[in-house]
């Protein structure tokens, strides 16, 4: 569903026809696009909060089913390709974990509402999928040279 959109302008300038547009919105959000810095989007906290509610409801949901049906995990491992077509560059090994990841981190982050290391999650995993997509890069990552170089300082340490 395509939501509205809004100026930052019209937003501060016609406060009271700005929100009557949220009101009759189908999807009761406006998004308010800036010019300086990161758009934003509007909505009303019963909207907020049902939306929280449901994906809420929905990871919970999902979370118990994989943990507690070893058939589930399987299904959610063989149509991971619809939802992430770039898992083909992943094992079947690796596909399984990233579904463990995924599941556990979903839990977690529920539980703090902070949606954002699902994405990180994702992210890391997709990079994986990308870096043994390409095969030159594969077989540098599989070759064991057999050299550690120690460890790593942390970033700004000297």
């Amino acid at each position: 569903m395509p939501v509205d959109e809004v100026t930052f302008s019209e937003l501060q300038l016609q406060g009271k026809a700005t929100v009557e547009r949220l009101r009759r919105s189908p999807a009761q959000s406006l998004l308010v696009r800036r010019r300086d810095a990161e758009d934003l989007v509007l909505t009303t906290a019963a909207r907020a909060e049902l939306e929280h509610t449901a994906a809420s409801v929905t990871t919970r949901m999902f979370v118990a089913l994989i943990q507690r049906d070893a058939r589930a995990r399987e299904l959610v491992t063989d149509v991971l390709p619809d939802v992430f077509p770039w898992v083909t560059f992943l094992t079947r090994d690796d596909v399984q974990e990233f579904v463990v990841e995924l599941v556990a981190t979903l839990r977690a982050a529920d539980s703090l509402d902070n949606p954002a290391p699902v994405v990180h999650v994702i992210d890391a995993w997709r990079h994986t999928a990308e870096a043994l997509a390409d095969p030159v890069l594969a077989a540098i990552l599989a070759a064991d040279t057999g050299d550690d170089h120690g460890a790593v300082p942390a970033p700004g340490a000297a």
